[in-house]
């Protein structure tokens, strides 16, 4: 018994001595370390790991060179007294990106409108699915109607990284459909006189476009477009649905959250560069859209209005997201503002 105490007090003895070594050795070493270095990795540890702009950011798209191109017409799917409806495809970004256009019959050349679509579930998404009467309605008045399928849509190529950036993958082919346009040979556009028009998600789309390339446009049309402040939308459609899994933590990870990085959030919201905007804008609300909110487009013509921006605003008493029975009326005013703008009318 008092062989093993003797056993287990030397082993105790080596341990403290062990533990003595290492800790003044790193004291030493810790107190050898020049101040300037010691600064500089409590520097590095503090600073933030996710940067204020990325590729995604309003100011880094507006710097950047949109070079869309080989604008094709697939093939007809489509034919009446007024336009051809065409299935198109184009390049945007490396990724192939389908769609539909509409060319009025005759000589042309004919001012071009920009469709951008609403939210549609992409599984279940067809070529040209979205804004179909108003694909109609500016065909038949004669104006060549683009309406871009968007990237992981209908035939476009699939982008894997899409669902986690702030739908900036569907700016991109939108502003590439623009630039396939302009440097096409179809001698029936009129490439100087070009608008654009979007609904809901489409509207959100047309807006950071607005901010980013603003003279790309003469005229811009939104319907009940979801708010200009991209953490209202992702607060209310990507946090809470099932659909997204996964999407809200993964974008937290990639960008940080607003606490953590609010220069970021601020960069990807058109909020914040209204003041940019150069062509006049016309607004459509239903008072009655259960989707988007009838305040956010009152608080968007105001603050386009304070801005000193050219901001026509329509409100209906009892219009729904899609504009049931206010249609035709809404249509009559958007064709009346683009024919002043692009016919000189």
């Amino acid at each position: 018994m008092k062989k093993i105490s003797t056993a287990i007090g030397i082993v105790l003895l080596l341990s403290l001595a062990i533990f003595s070594t290492f800790y003044f050795k790193n004291k030493t070493v810790e107190k050898t370390i020049p101040i300037e270095v010691r600064n500089e990795i409590e520097k590095q540890e503090t600073e933030p790991q996710w940067p204020a702009l990325t590729k995604d950011s309003i100011p880094t798209m507006a710097n950047k060179n949109f070079t869309g191109s080989d604008l094709r017409m697939v093939k007809v799917l489509d034919k009446n007294e007024y336009y051809t409806r065409y299935s198109i495809t184009y390049k945007s970004e490396g990724f192939k990106i389908s769609g539909i256009m509409n060319v009025p019959v005759g000589k042309g050349q004919f001012p071009v409108l920009i469709l951008s679509h609403g939210f549609i579930d992409p599984k279940y998404y067809t070529n040209g699915q979205g804004l179909k009467r108003e694909q109609d309605f500016f065909a038949r008045n004669g104006y060549v109607v683009l309406h871009s399928d968007y990237r992981n849509h209908a035939e476009s190529d699939f982008d894997p990284e899409n669902d986690v950036r702030p739908r900036s993958g569907y700016v991109e082919d939108v502003l590439n459909a623009i630039s396939a346009v302009k440097n096409s040979s179809f001698e029936f556009f009129d490439k100087e006189n070009i608008g654009m028009l979007g609904h809901s998600m489409g509207g959100g789309i047309t807006l950071n476009i607005m901010v980013t390339k603003p003279e790309i446009a003469k005229a811009y049309v939104l319907l009940a477009p979801i708010n200009a402040d991209y953490k209202i939308n992702f607060d209310k459609w990507v946090v809470p649905d099932e659909d997204f899994s996964g999407i809200a933590q993964k974008f937290y990870q990639q960008y940080g959250t607003i606490e953590e990085n609010p220069e970021f959030w601020k960069s990807i919201s058109a909020i914040n560069y209204l003041d940019k905007i150069k062509s006049p804008v016309m607004l459509h609300q239903g008072a009655k859209d259960e989707d988007v909110p009838v305040q956010w487009s009152r608080e968007l013509a105001q603050n386009l209005k304070a801005a000193g921006k050219d901001i026509t605003y329509y409100e209906y008493p009892d219009g729904p997201h899609t504009f049931i029975n206010e249609q035709s009326i809404v249509m009559q005013r958007t064709l009346n503002f683009f024919d002043k703008l692009l016919k000189k009318k």
